[in-house]
């Protein structure tokens, strides 16, 4: 049932996050939204992460509901890192990517590549170690060249 309850909430997640970009809000309230979409996605990956380290017992049903999280949230940022989102609230992402959208939208379908390769893995504690491993590449490899390590306005 809490499977039920989770995939409904993704969904809803999903098409209201669709219908939020397109609605235009401002500025401000779209750079939140982007980096609450990437905070969720961060601590479903951590908690991945701290699976396939041993940090915490691996857990199937939990690593299952993340990677599939993971996964949705992964494809909703790109449309919050439109024309006039470079600045409105203080935000750690860097102008690079108004001033290279192109690579940075390559990086961010890199990024979106390797995290679908998480539900196919989170049922088995080794094959999750591995691409965890590759999913956090594409992860610090977007950061290193697209994320500021301060705010900004």
């Amino acid at each position: 049932m809490k499977l039920c309850h989770t995939a409904f909430a993704v969904s809803a997640f999903a098409v209201t996050a669709g219908a939020y970009a397109q609605q235009a809000p401002k500025p401000e309230d779209q750079i939140r939204y982007r980096q609450s979409i990437m905070n969720v996605m961060g601590r479903q990956f951590g908690m991945l992460n701290a699976m396939s380290k041993g940090d915490v017992p691996y857990n199937k049903d939990a690593a299952v509901k993340a990677a599939g999280l993971a996964e949705t949230l992964s494809t909703l940022p790109l449309p919050l890192f439109g024309p006039g989102l470079d600045k409105g609230a203080p935000t750690k992402a860097s102008t690079k990517i108004w001033s290279e959208p192109d690579k940075f939208k390559a990086a961010l379908e890199k990024m979106q590549g390797e995290v679908k390769k998480l539900s196919g893995a989170a049922d088995d504690a080794a094959a999750l170690k591995t691409v965890v491993g590759d999913v956090g590449k594409a992860c610090k490899g977007c950061h290193d060249d697209y994320r500021e390590k301060e705010f900004r306005n």
